[in-house]
């Protein structure tokens, strides 16, 4: 066979990126491929940092071109995450390229363990990530990561995030204390998000996790005005009291047009670890059902296992002090769907993007 670029395209024209609906033509995802003598020479610009991703992708290629004759595939490979186009509308975050929401209707289902391992499962595949803890009245962020220490300042006016763990971190908690309640109305949380957001040098970062306080109050508005979110992502348990707060939660998220990425499903479920009996302590199955019932994703369960407790207290988070375990894995499964549904969303909307500007100067 006539191994000519139209050939080969036409071989990888089904093959979708993992985990989402693009194409590896049309998410441009092959940057560049050439044919000499019978060797091809395949170069990838992968949208996302997981390279078990990157590995499925290259296999998939190897086995439909041997299909069709091909002996020798070489690769070569680079991320670049791409930036969702909603960055270019407000410049209060030039520098970040996707901002992630991760909230929840009420308290106690586990968030901010979900949003400091969502974070470190994205830096820990090469990404690199800023964590804000948004919850001005409970921060927990720097205990979580074992930060502590007053942030230091650029200038008159900007703030220096801490470094955790290779995340670059901002809290309430640095600037008043464990100890210290914050009593404060609505105009000073705006206004206290508001510094965050522009009087923080986040720099250059493919993802800002936003650790939000629960509940639809001041903290989420304030965010939905001010920051360009490229996506939600809701933590819930499965009881029935949790999940009549995260839909509240995921509706409020739908009625300002962000993105709901999916729900998560926290303390999902127990294992017995002398037996492997499973023991679903708060019920079963109610993140996938909240998430079937208004049509976005379920991105995944969590299992109850103490070493998550231990590791937040200690300031190393499950995904770094066991990151075999199967908590640990549920994360990074998740933390690796909701990358991938950001990079699909920021692709698509790019090419939306371009279309209306032909339309436009047509």
């Amino acid at each position: 066979m006539n191994l000519d670029q139209n050939n080969l395209r036409a071989a990888l024209r089904e093959l979708r990126y993992p985990g989402t609906d693009l194409t590896l033509e049309a998410g441009e995802i092959i940057d560049d491929l050439r044919v000499k003598n019978d060797d091809v020479l395949i170069r990838f610009q992968w949208p996302t940092p997981f390279p078990a991703s990157h590995q499925s992708v290259k296999e998939a290629v190897e086995r439909k071109l041997r299909e069709i004759g091909v002996n020798r595939t070489h690769f070569q490979e680079q991320v670049e995450i791409p930036a969702h186009p909603r960055q270019s509308e407000k410049s209060l975050l030039p520098g970040v390229k996707n901002i992630i929401a991760v909230a929840s209707g009420k308290g106690g289902v586990g968030k901010s363990t979900i949003s400091a391992n969502l974070a470190l499962s994205l830096a820990r595949a090469g990404a690199s990530v800023g964590l804000m803890d948004a919850d001005v009245y409970g921060p927990s962020m720097g205990l979580m990561l074992g930060a502590s220490g007053r942030p230091t300042m650029a200038d008159e006016k900007t703030l220096i995030p801490i470094d955790a763990q290779g995340i670059r971190l901002m809290s309430m908690a640095f600037l008043a204390g464990d100890d210290t309640p914050v009593i404060w109305r609505g105009p000073m949380v705006h206004g206290l998000i508001q510094q965050f957001l522009a009087n923080v040098a986040w720099g250059d970062l493919d993802y800002l996790v936003i650790d939000l306080p629960p509940g639809t109050g001041d903290a989420q508005l304030t965010l939905t005005q001010l920051a360009p979110l490229s996506g939600s992502v809701i933590v819930t348990t499965p009881q029935e009291v949790s999940l009549i707060d995260a839909r509240k939660g995921l509706r409020m998220f739908q009625q300002v047009k962000v993105p709901v990425l999916g729900v998560v499903e926290n303390m999902s479920y127990f294992i017995d670890p002398g037996s492997g009996n499973r023991t679903e302590i708060f019920g079963h199955g109610g993140g996938r059902r909240t998430a079937d019932e208004l049509s976005i994703p379920f991105l995944g369960e969590v299992p109850i296992d103490p070493e998550v407790a231990r590791g937040g207290d200690d300031g190393m988070p499950i995904v770094r002090r066991n990151p075999e375990s199967p908590a640990a894995r549920a994360i990074a499964t998740i933390a690796e769907k909701v990358s991938a549904q950001l990079a699909e969303l920021a692709i698509q909307s790019r090419g939306a993007a371009a279309l209306h500007l032909d339309w436009d100067d047509n």
